[in-house]
């Protein structure tokens, strides 16, 4: 396998041939050298490859040398004469792979988010996404490396579903049903028993219930995937797939479940900063000023924590300055979470015990029975981060928790058993990845974060 421009920018200079494979990011030409930057997507600054233009009498082939083509060099790592670089590349040989004619969307000048989401296919090659794209890289990796190295199995959780683990209904369908000639039911409902599962299939919002099952055989489990969500949000915080990082730990409460949290946040935030120097240093200058410093700081902090009750307290005292003003049984919005993080406690913060009336049908009941066990990682500048709990393992409490919500113990029989076969204290959480990334990298938009974003009236690519 070939070196990347990465490794031959960190060569010493020698006359030892190397190979260049990339793409031309700028051409720069004078009477008697030509100028290529080559970059192959492994660094932000590609190399300078510098060609003496005596040594190379097909003046076709440097004529047919532009902006966006794929070319191969040849040459010696020197000492390069400008002060851009520290070395170049002294072409000795250069071949032309693929042209790219004028109309080459991405020519030497700044262009917006805006414009680079409909040329999808090509924004890799800009500074930014090629940027986002390592960041994005590392944290899938460091993600992996966090939970292996903990003892944590890797447990791949179905797409298709016929439970809804949010309970909120705002799932994609599934079906081989013919849309046009849809088959009814004598009662004119659809018949879902001529679909290809036999019944109502939707894609998942969540591999939690599932990764919940395996849990109760491997003790501490996560899951990575893809997830779905049809929500008509147009924002720059939504999309309609994503991808989320799920652990599920058993014989763990609450208080164990936040300390894994804290943990993990820090260590993917570190290998970050610690991999990713050179694309750190220009999203911290040219992305979201003070970025890295601000990572630094939730990698040094002791996470606060408070309960949603004493949260509610200091927010209503402040309750003049909010759009949406604070009361007990609220969801706190991101200025209210903002607030406690920046103002309040100048570093991140878990909040505990919320009502029952706004979380999820499968977080376990506290003893007050009007507050369930759910947390929520707060972080400067973004706001919730994760969301987690612990479940709630009592089978009695969670089936009169299901009914009262008006869901169906029929459609979840199957996870209702593990409350009824050896069940255990568990709990887990949930950390978008994409929300992540934008933190990190500071990026303002969620469909600047991952390659193809999907989201209301878009399914281009």
């Amino acid at each position: 396998m070939s070196e990347r421009i990465k490794q031959l920018l960190q060569r010493t200079p020698s006359e030892e041939i190397v190979k260049a494979e990339g793409w031309v990011r700028t051409k720069r030409d004078s009477k008697n050298v030509c100028f290529l930057e080559i970059n192959d997507g492994s660094t932000l600054k590609g190399i300078q490859a510098v060609v003496d233009k005596a040594k190379f009498n097909n003046d076709d082939l440097l004529n047919n040398i532009t902006t966006g083509a794929s070319v191969v060099a040849e040459g010696m790592i020197v000492h390069s004469q400008g002060g851009a670089q520290d070395v170049e590349l002294l072409v000795s040989a250069l071949t032309l792979v693929g042209d790219c004619p004028q109309d080459y969307p991405l020519q030497k000048k700044r262009h917006t988010v805006e414009f680079l989401r409909e040329k999808a296919h090509l924004r890799a090659r800009t500074n930014l996404f090629g940027a986002v794209a390592r960041v994005r890289n590392t944290m899938s990796y460091a993600i992996h490396t966090f939970f292996q190295e903990n003892g944590f199995v890797y447990v791949h959780t179905p797409l298709i579903t016929a439970s809804d683990c949010e309970g909120a209904g705002e799932q994609f369908q599934v079906t081989t049903l013919d849309l046009e000639n849809v088959p009814k039911t004598a009662d004119g409902k659809v018949d879902y028993s001529k679909d290809f599962f036999g019944k109502m299939a939707n894609l998942t919002v969540s591999g939690q219930l599932e990764g919940e099952t395996y849990a109760m055989a491997l003790k501490n489990i996560y899951t990575f995937g893809p997830t779905f969500r049809a929500e008509n949000s147009n924002t720059t915080r939504h999309l309609a797939e994503f991808w989320m990082v799920e652990p599920e730990m058993a014989f763990c409460d609450i208080d164990g479940n936040m300390a894994v949290a804290e943990e993990f946040l820090k260590f993917i935030f570190k290998t970050v900063l610690d991999k990713n120097g050179e694309d750190m240093q220009f999203f911290d200058s040219f992305v979201q000023k003070g970025v890295i410093e601000n990572l630094e700081h939730v990698i040094s902090s002791p996470f606060v924590h408070m309960s949603y009750t004493d949260a509610v307290k200091i927010l209503e005292k402040e309750n003049d300055r909010f759009d949406f003003p604070v009361h007990w049984g609220c969801d706190l919005q991101s200025e209210h979470e903002k607030f406690l993080t920046e103002e309040i406690a100048k570093s991140p913060v878990i909040v505990t015990d919320y009502p029952k009336e706004i979380k999820a049908f499968y977080m376990k009941l506290n003893e007050d029975g009007k507050t369930v066990r759910g947390m929520d990682v707060l972080v400067p500048r973004l706001g919730e981060i994760i969301g987690g709990s612990e479940r709630e393992y009592r089978l009695d409490v969670l089936l009169a928790k299901m009914k009262e919500l008006g869901l169906r113990p029929e459609d979840y029989w199957w996870y209702l058993e593990l409350r009824k076969y050896g069940s255990v204290p568990h709990s887990g959480f949930g950390l978008g990845f994409e929300r992540a990334i934008q933190y990190v990298t500071g990026v303002g938009n969620i469909r600047d974060v991952i390659p193809y974003p999907r989201y209301v009236k878009s399914a281009e690519f």
